[in-house]
């Protein structure tokens, strides 16, 4: 009865959830509002008008740190640009930024030099921008349209309006052909880059907003207003569900999307799950606030950041 009792409690050790505490930290002058990983640069943005960018395979050393300028809020007074959006292609930068007025953005590009290519002027919502090449940034307005802009002659390509529902988040394949579009009514676009067509709506798991989506070999994640990790086949359009235990904010999956990160509890802890039979691998625990971008970096390293200055670095692997 005893030999029982123990092989019990050895098979529900071996079995139990890892929880996980981080590696390492990251501290950042401001709060994180975005952050790319490029290769080994990470590209964060901040609510203090600047962007950093931090060396991760160096010991987290600074490489980059660029400035916009100040912007008066609704009493006259200057204040730091919140930098909402950024990303890098070669030596080159993307900022995007609230202007201070009537809810307008700013767009900067940074290569040597810092060039605005959108003022509160031109009366752009947008909430959301990443580089399609050099030349061409993909554009994710509140409105829920969708806009290719041609940085050499300031035009957009096109424009298309996906819904009536307020836009949420975007993410992009991998080769940057195809991006999926998410919204407060829960279902999610896909979008061909080039021409800005709607390809598939994937739909019937998430039944509110969903706040951040991700995209990786052909397979799309969504972190859901309604407490549900929302996972899709997008060649099928077929999709599941893992319930969660509050909203979930942040999602993430793997480079091969084996693995699938959500942010499932108030506690803002970072549930890990094998994708195709959502079993959770590791309970990752140490983030203070509510989380607002994770990222892979391989299949085992993941960096996360969350409404503060401190972002955490996290290895599956360890003991």
């Amino acid at each position: 009865m005893k030999i029982t009792f123990f092989l019990f409690l050895a098979n529900v050790f071996l079995w139990a959830t890892p929880t996980l505490k981080p590696i390492d930290s990251i501290e950042i002058n401001g709060t994180v509002k975005d952050m790319v990983l490029r290769e080994n640069l990470l590209v964060v943005a901040t609510d203090m008008g600047h962007i950093e960018v931090k060396d991760i395979d160096n010991n987290n050393s600074s490489i980059q740190n660029i400035a916009i300028p100040n912007v008066k809020d609704f009493m006259g007074d200057e204040i730091p640009a919140r930098v909402m959006s950024t990303d890098k292609i070669a030596n080159r930068y993307l900022l995007l930024s609230d202007s201070g007025k009537n809810g307008y953005s700013n767009l900067f590009i940074y290569d040597n030099n810092l060039t605005q290519i959108l003022s509160a002027k031109d009366k752009e919502a947008i909430i959301k921008a990443r580089f399609i090449d050099k030349e061409h940034i993909l554009l994710g307005y509140l409105s829920n349209e969708v806009a290719l802009l041609d940085l050499k002659s300031k035009k957009e390509s096109y424009r298309v309006q996906l819904s009536e529902s307020k836009f949420s988040d975007f993410a992009l394949n991998v080769d940057k052909s195809q991006a999926v579009f998410a919204c407060e009514s829960g279902v999610l676009s896909v979008v061909d880059v080039k021409t800005g067509k709607i390809l598939k709506e994937l739909k019937g798991q998430n039944l509110d907003n969903v706040y951040k989506v991700d995209f990786k070999k052909g397979m799309v994640s969504g972190a859901g207003q309604d407490r549900r990790g929302s996972l899709y086949d997008v060649n099928t359009g077929k999709g599941s569900y893992i319930a969660g235990a509050f909203l979930i904010y942040a999602t993430a999956l793997s480079p091969s999307s084996s693995k699938v990160a959500f942010a499932m509890d108030e506690k803002n802890n970072i549930s890990i799950y094998n994708s195709s039979s959502k079993t959770k691998i590791a309970l990752l625990k140490g983030q203070k606030s509510t989380l607002n971008v994770i990222i892979f970096k391989d299949e085992n390293k993941i960096i996360s950041a969350s409404d503060d200055s401190t972002i955490l670095v996290w290895d599956l692997k360890q003991k």
